[in-house]
């Protein structure tokens, strides 16, 4: 019997009274290049080097390998690259749907799903494709859709799903089934492409091949990096990577809750009036890991952005900075979100949200949602630049780090915001895979028997299994 969420904590709580938070696991059997890792709790155990070197994991545990790129696809395209945030989607029968963003940008020629030089584009109906480059070919960025089964462990088929868009970088799941592709860009008609982007786009998991390809414009224009839904309310939160640290924390009201195409509101997060703090904690302390704050929300116009200055006008409304927002997901009735260069360090944080009882209503400031500095690492060891995340069914947030120079792992946090370490990028320098790329599309079946994920670049998703209830504080 899979071990619940409340188990889970129960065990973890009661281990913790008499260990303390002080353990820490360091790895064993670790590549002459990694780098020492330190983790708050034992977790699953030291990580085992893999001899394949893809994805070290702790003992018992292990991984398939589902899809690479430029592995031809059951539509007859090809596999694209930057395989970047993804989600699960429950089919029946020991069968899922992972849709899978593709973080490709228009000069990103040779890794598209078209192939080398696109001429497998004539696969497509025109109609499918959002964007093109001004020769008339797709540009390469959008989702592809996996169908795999879980108990057999295998992928049945795969296609692309969403055509024509550029650097899909995040995004999330939608209550009824569909996932919200993210573009991280507002790049404009240019030399390299047509139209407008920085949209965000919804791709029903169980679409047989393209879908028809309508940013929600209403969403606003920005860098979109990820999406989360509130289910009790149909409120999306989400996040804007801005690599200068100036984004903003952004949510949709919608007029259908479950037709995101019919129009909203667009807001961003603010303090109180007077609270001229800085949640990023750059150059003062203005919060530590626990406080929390109340909350108000910022009516934003102009919101498709023509001018690329969205985020500046809302900081001149009173918005609040985030650093580099960047994963979020919906989690009993709380929004979790990374920020990948917050911190005096800059080693990032992770923000939990609790909406207010009255969210996105006439009377909310009443009773306001607040905000909770929930982990922000001092020990680079420990977790550095969290960018992607997914809360596992058992409640524990599981972070991909994505930072350059250094080795980046898989981490996980407890609900009482200890963390350890899941697994690592085994790719040696000079291997079939990036050394060092980033861990990206981290979710779960709804089954919790398998956790899938992404080796960035060139591309590679892995599903992996293994004993999940025998964690250990």
């Amino acid at each position: 019997m899979f071990t619940s969420r409340r188990q889970l904590i129960r065990a973890s709580a009661a281990t913790l009274a008499f260990s303390g938070f002080s353990r820490f696991a360091t790895a064993q059997e670790a590549r002459p290049d990694a780098e020492t890792y330190r983790s708050e709790m034992a977790g699953y155990g030291p990580l085992r080097r893999d001899p394949a070197g893809v994805f070290d994991l702790p003992e018992g545990f292990s991984y398939t390998v589902v899809s690479r790129a430029g592995d031809p696809m059951s539509d007859g395209l090809v596999t694209p690259g930057k395989m970047d945030g993804m989600g699960c989607f429950a089919l029946g029968a020991d069968h899922v749907a992972l849709v899978r963003n593709h973080e490709i940008n228009p000069r990103n020629l040779e890794i598209t799903a078209f192939g080398p030089g696109r001429t497998l584009a004539g696969k497509i109906a025109a109609d499918r494709v959002y964007d093109r480059s001004l020769n008339g070919l797709p540009l390469g960025g959008g989702t592809t859709t996996l169908v795999y089964d879980l108990r057999r462990k295998r992928l049945e088929r795969d296609h692309l799903s969403l055509a024509g868009t550029s650097i899909n970088c995040a995004g999330g799941v939608t209550p009824w089934g569909s996932w919200l592709s993210c573009e991280e860009t507002t790049q404009g008609p240019s030399e390299d492409n047509q139209k407008d982007h920085g949209w965000v786009f919804e791709v029903p998991s169980r679409a047989k091949g393209p879908v028809d390809p309508t940013p929600i414009k209403a969403m606003g224009r920005f860098r979109h990096e990820a999406a989360a839904i509130d289910p009790r309310t149909g409120v999306v939160y989400m996040t804007e990577d801005v690599g200068d640290g100036r984004g903003l924390f952004y949510r949709y009201l919608p007029n259908d809750p479950t037709r995101l195409l019919a129009g909203g509101k667009l807001q961003a997060l603010a303090l109180p009036e007077g609270d001229a703090g800085d949640l990023r904690n750059w150059g003062t302390s203005y919060w530590a890991p626990g406080d929390s704050r109340a909350v108000r929300w910022i009516d934003l116009d102009g919101v498709e952005n023509p001018d690329e200055d969205l985020r500046l006008r809302g900081h001149a409304k009173g918005a609040a900075w985030f650093a580099r927002g960047e994963g979020i997901f919906y989690g009993q009735g709380e929004i979790y979100f990374a920020c990948t260069s917050g911190g005096p360090a800059k080693h990032g944080q992770i923000m939990r949200y609790v909406p207010s009882a009255r969210e996105g209503q006439a009377d909310e400031a009443a009773a306001p949602g607040r905000l909770e500095l929930f982990v922000q690492p001092t020990d680079p060891t420990v977790m550095r630049m969290a960018d992607n995340i997914a809360i596992a069914p058992w409640g524990h947030i599981f972070a991909c780090e994505d930072k350059v120079g250094g080795i980046n792992f898989l981490r996980a946090v407890t609900p009482q915001g200890k963390s350890y370490t899941v697994g690592r990028n085994a790719a040696p320098s000079g291997g079939d895979m990036a050394a060092n790329a980033e861990l990206a599309g981290i979710c779960f079946s709804p089954d919790g028997t398998t956790m899938f994920i992404n080796i960035y670049a060139p591309g590679v998703t892995l599903a992996v299994t293994g004993p999940w209830a025998s964690f250990k504080a």
